[in-house]
């Protein structure tokens, strides 16, 4: 049986497909030719953007139009000077929009992980370095972007990324302050009305893309922060189909409490009466009851009714969690790298603890350089299943003489 011929095509369809091409290509390098002559005065957000929709439409419509391969485009013309170095002399308010902190508080920043950074990086400026990493971080932005704008090359970038991780993690661990400024935190929370208080703890979810956990597979961010939203302990990798009680206990602030005896050890507070109640920290409803770590009260029938100190226990307690949403979401807001929309490569989970604690404590040092996030980045932490298990006896008898005292202060207000 003769084969079938394919239809050749004609002469005149051949020739409107390279026409398309050549007008596609002329289309796109007037693209990238306006993003580097703009690039400084384009927010790194939406030159990130306009390269990465430059590049896929050019690499989708050639694959379609060309029969065969056709080599792909240099996303931007060689610069004389790279972008970070034609940067530095721009206003300092741009700083804010490229970094996610003010250029003076990047040259502290600097100034404080340079010894670390310059042995590694024998011909690269420490600040380029820091500010490959930072730019990363902000922007959640590709190797190869990253070496486009610092001059450096893709392999380049990602060394710099993990070597500045590293040195915050090394250099500003003491910026989580549960162990070093204690005194701070219970003050915090004191004008909140909750004495003796050293934190609220809380779980931050990162998307993980992994088809064989599932569409909602996830690494699990222990944290436990202030008043203020800065970050007091981090415990982070943990799976997310881990029990939120089983990630707790093996976690070294619970060791620190219920082993080495290092924390939550100090005086009691009087609330009156003689009721002194020691140093505990608030938890979500995931997480069991204990002495030291107080948890909502939860309706055992539908039908049951919460007295009016329970009721301001739970309201109390429902404002402080609160705090964690709002550390999260301020954290994932200024670093983009972080954001709830992204989902981390299986092959690059190893890596997420390691990028969080450094998010995390560089969030704590923009703090105390008083450099907020703007609300309306925030975004919000989905809930866990409550703790189903027995609680702490003295635990609760704890807990209800916290909730007698909250609802006699708010009698007073």
């Amino acid at each position: 049986m003769a084969k079938k011929r394919k239809p050749k095509k004609s002469p005149n369809a051949k020739r409107n497909h390279q026409n398309l091409a050549a007008l596609i290509s002329r289309v796109t390098r007037t693209a990238q030719s306006f993003l580097s002559h703009n690039d400084l005065t384009l927010l790194p957000s939406q030159s990130l953007l306009l390269e990465s929709l430059i590049s896929s439409t050019s690499h989708s419509l050639t694959e379609i139009l060309s029969p065969r391969p056709q080599p792909q485009l240099p996303l931007s013309p060689p610069q004389p000077h790279c972008w970070f170095r034609r940067f530095r002399s721009v206003s300092d308010s741009r700083w804010l929009d490229a970094f996610r902190m003010s250029k003076p508080s990047f040259s502290h920043l600097l100034a404080l992980l340079s010894p670390s950074l310059s042995p590694s990086f024998p011909h690269i400026a420490p600040d380029c370095v820091l500010a490959a990493a930072v730019f990363r971080l902000a922007h959640g932005a590709a190797y190869a972007a990253v070496a486009r704008r610092f001059g450096i090359s893709p392999a380049e970038a990602c060394r710099a990324f993990f070597a500045a991780c590293k040195a915050v993690a090394d250099n500003l661990g003491h910026l989580f302050e549960l162990r070093t400024d204690s005194e701070r935190v219970v003050v915090g929370f004191g004008r909140s009305s909750l004495p003796n208080c050293f934190g609220v703890l809380g779980f931050g979810r990162f998307k993980v893309d992994d088809e064989l956990l599932g569409e909602n597979a996830c690494l699990m961010v222990q944290a436990l922060v202030d008043s203020e939203g800065r970050f007091l302990d981090v415990s982070a990798g943990w799976p997310g189909t881990m029990k939120p009680e089983t990630i707790l206990r093996r976690s070294k602030l619970y060791r620190g409490v219920e082993e080495s005896k290092e924390l939550l050890n100090g005086p009691g507070y009087n609330l009156g009466e003689g009721c002194l109640i020691p140093q505990y920290i608030l938890g979500d409803s995931c997480f069991p009851l204990l002495p030291w770590l107080l948890t909502p009260y939860n309706r055992v029938n539908e039908e049951d009714s919460f007295g009016s100190a329970e009721r301001a226990f739970n309201c109390a307690h429902g404002n402080a969690m609160g705090w964690v949403g709002d550390a999260f979401g301020r954290l994932r807001a200024r670093w983009r790298l972080l954001a709830v929309s992204r989902k981390w490569k299986r092959e690059c989970v190893e890596y997420l603890p390691f990028v969080v604690v450094a998010g995390c404590l560089l969030h704590n040092f923009l703090a105390r350089c008083n450099e907020g996030i703007a609300d309306e980045g925030v975004e919000e932490e989905g809930g866990l299943p409550a703790f189903d298990g027995v609680g702490d006896e003295s635990a609760a008898r704890l807990r209800d003489a916290l909730a007698l005292h909250l609802s006699r202060t708010s009698l007073r207000r």
